[in-house]
């Protein structure tokens, strides 16, 4: 079974901390002789969820956007790589919306009570967060590892690893971070070689 990863880029600066790190996994990826499917969601347009509860009986978003894309990849996805920076403790606007539009995930799963995993092949999916954030202090990724953990579940994957790089903060300063890179690629070759 070839592995289908999903990778994708939750920051709106293009060549930041995150895509440098999501760059080095993909090499890792590649490197055994994998590729992954790119999503920039700084190139996609999509909108906040509204609570407005049209997911409910259905398990679908009313809303039409971008995300009717990111749906069905999430359906069959094995891993979900999310490479996004820590804006305030939490993930910034872009990667929240997507995590918040995931609610009819969430509703299919908990409320609908349907198999997250019926359309990917060799079941239960794996979430990884790769993050980088300018904080210095011990609890500066809390938030993200917190909505990572449950919007992963929501896709019925689990959040399998976690890569998280504080007192990163001006674009490309994840390069001089002594491990940062290399442990993204080094993670990048272990989940592709996982069949």
């Amino acid at each position: 079974m070839t592995v289908n990863i999903t990778a994708i880029y939750g920051s709106p600066r293009k060549d930041g901390n995150t895509d440098i790190l999501m760059q080095a996994f993909l090499r890792g990826v590649s490197a055994q002789g994998c590729s992954a499917r790119e999503i920039f969601l700084r190139d996609l347009h999509i909108q906040p969820c509204t609570a407005c509860g049209g997911c409910a009986q259905t398990g679908c978003c009313v809303l039409r956007d971008d995300m009717d894309q990111l749906y069905p990849i999430f359906e069959t996805s094995h891993v979900v790589v999310l490479a996004a920076p820590v804006f305030f403790y939490g993930f910034g606007a872009m990667t929240k919306a997507m995590v918040d539009r995931s609610q009819a995930f969430w509703v299919r799963k908990y409320h609908l009570k349907q198999d997250m995993n019926s359309a990917r092949e060799g079941g239960v999916g794996r979430g990884i967060l790769l993050s980088a954030g300018g904080a210095k202090g011990p609890r500066n990724f809390e938030g993200i590892l917190l909505s990572a953990r449950y919007f992963f579940d929501a896709l019925g994957m689990s959040l399998a690893h976690h890569l998280t790089f504080g007192s990163v903060d001006e674009a490309g300063a994840i390069r001089r971070h002594p491990a940062a890179c290399s442990e993204a690629e080094l993670l990048g070759r272990e989940i592709a070689a996982v069949t």
